[in-house]
């Protein structure tokens, strides 16, 4: 039985384009054959409606099969999957209701890792070879639990003069979940919403290159029309349109990660 391997997509920056990191590099995976779990962890939905319209995404929303329901149950996750039109791609849907997971967990007994428990069967079972965690840009309490209950933590970065402010607090946030989770490791940075044309491209590389904290991913994603018409169809863009530039950047950055993660596994 192969070991499931759990990796978070975090960055308290908004806009840093995780969610959409996170859907097209699950949906890489499945298009290679790998069995993958996505969860959505953000209350704005924009995972699931990665996978489902909207009218569908607020049906799970609104129902039983969603996240919050999991958690504030303390409830095996197994029970809240759902599949999606992607052969091998499940996901567990969010909704509006983890505005309150914060209130929710505060009393709840090791707040940190109700997340990792309601994960212990389903990578006991072996049936996915990749759990990919979609967080909130915030660094409360349920982030904390997002990173408790993974392996590896993506950050994803805009190259934009903004897209570096606030990764400090994201490095030391790490490093907080690591005294409670001492295996975790930050897997990398992953570049996204790239424009080579602009001099702040080149310094945005150059100053990730030079950070200790974590590596920075050889391949990034430049900024594709292709990948806004793909969210407009909830469709990741390397299902949407397989052949355009992002799709093949993202998978290219999908087998960097992978790659980077089993060399862990490895050493």
């Amino acid at each position: 039985m192969s070991k499931t391997i759990v990796i978070a997509f975090a960055n308290n920056k908004g806009g840093s384009g995780k969610t959409t990191t996170c859907s097209n590099v699950g949906c890489a995976l499945a298009l290679e054959g790998k069995k993958v779990l996505m969860i959505d962890g953000d209350m704005q939905l924009n995972l699931t409606i990665s996978f489902f319209d909207e009218e569908k995404a607020y049906e799970y929303a609104k129902g039983d099969k969603n996240i919050y329901r999991a958690v504030v149950g303390e409830a095996d996750l197994s029970d809240y999957i759902v599949e999606t039109e992607i052969e091998g791609l499940d996901i567990v849907p969010s909704t509006s209701l983890m505005s309150s997971i914060e209130f929710d967990l505060f009393a709840k007994w090791q707040r940190e890792s109700v997340l990792k428990k309601c994960l212990e069967r389903v990578r006991a079972k072996g049936y996915y070879d990749y759990i990919l965690i979609d967080s909130p840009p915030t660094l409360g309490g349920w982030v904390m639990n997002v990173m408790c209950a993974s392996d590896y933590v993506v950050i994803p970065v805009e190259a934009s003069p903004w897209g570096l402010f606030g990764l400090a607090n994201m490095f030391d946030f790490c490093d907080q979940a690591k005294r409670i989770a001492p295996k975790l490791e930050i897997l990398g940075i992953a570049v996204t919403k790239a424009d080579e044309r602009k001099k702040y491209f080149k310094q945005t590389m150059e100053t990730l290159r030079e950070m200790e904290a974590a590596p920075l991913f050889e391949n990034y994603v430049r900024v594709d029309s292709a990948v806004e018409w793909a969210q407009d169809n909830s469709k990741p863009v390397v299902a949407y349109k397989k052949s355009s530039r992002s799709a093949v950047e993202y998978t290219k950055l999908a087998k960097e990660i992978i790659e980077y993660a089993h060399r862990k596994e490895r050493n």
